[in-house]
């Protein structure tokens, strides 16, 4: 039977971290998840605590995303892996749709991505979903907010997550290649508290102009900078 690792980087994320654990510990999920690991950058809340007190393994790392996505994948056990933001819910019934994608053919070769949903009933909000879409199918460009679920020896084969501070999501979606990546019938419902914070308008042009420097060759390193 397949045994699913699900990883969590972190950092500071007592706000939003109760909510993504607690729908990965339903009922529905026994038999199917081995472990969670929390990835932590270096966080000065109690995040920590909040992850021990649900059974998940806590792991520190190098604070960005890329390298605490891969020491998390390190720590996991599990044959299949699910990265997920912290500040994701998936839906109720993921783990029947992470079972179904799981048992088709040549599977282990394959990668499974959510839906993008945000959390908020806003017009503004449906239209990024929109886009969302669009460029999924479009570009084959899910990002990592929308989970990324793949068997451990395929991760292995493709090098895994590179130390990247940002852009770690579209780095390995680009090595994985369209060929791989599938969608999932299920939802990943994303906090829009950073969409309502930055603006509708602006967040998106911002991280559009994040991805077109990286297209460029600017070092993920300076665009982190230029993010934050």
């Amino acid at each position: 039977m397949a045994e699913l690792s699900i990883i969590i980087p972190t950092f500071n994320a007592i706000p939003v971290l109760g909510p993504t654990l607690a729908a990965l510990a339903q009922m529905e999920t026994v038999g199917l998840v081995k472990d969670v690991v929390v990835s932590d950058g270096g966080s000065t809340d109690d995040t920590a605590g909040a992850a021990r007190e649900t059974g998940a393994i806590f792991v520190e790392a190098e604070r960005g995303r890329g390298p605490q996505l891969q020491t998390g994948a390190d720590a996991a056990t599990g044959d299949w892996l699910l990265f997920l933001h912290a500040d994701t819910v998936l839906a109720a019934g993921w783990a029947d749709v992470v079972r179904a994608f799981i048992d088709r053919p040549a599977a282990n070769e394959q990668a499974g991505y959510f839906t993008f949903v945000l959390d908020d009933p806003s017009p503004q909000a449906r239209r990024i979903e929109r886009l969302v879409r669009w460029r999924n199918r479009v570009f084959a460009l899910p990002y990592g907010d929308q989970g990324l679920l793949l068997h451990k020896s395929l991760f292995r084969r493709i090098g895994g997550y590179r130390s990247y501070p940002l852009m770690e999501d579209v780095d390995i979606v680009r090595r994985l290649g369209r060929q791989r990546l599938r969608p999932l019938d299920g939802e990943a419902i994303t906090s829009a508290v950073r969409y309502r914070a930055d603006g509708y308008w602006r967040r998106p042009a911002r991280n559009l102009f994040c991805l077109g420097l990286y297209y460029l060759g600017i070092s993920p390193k300076t665009i982190r900078r230029i993010y934050e």
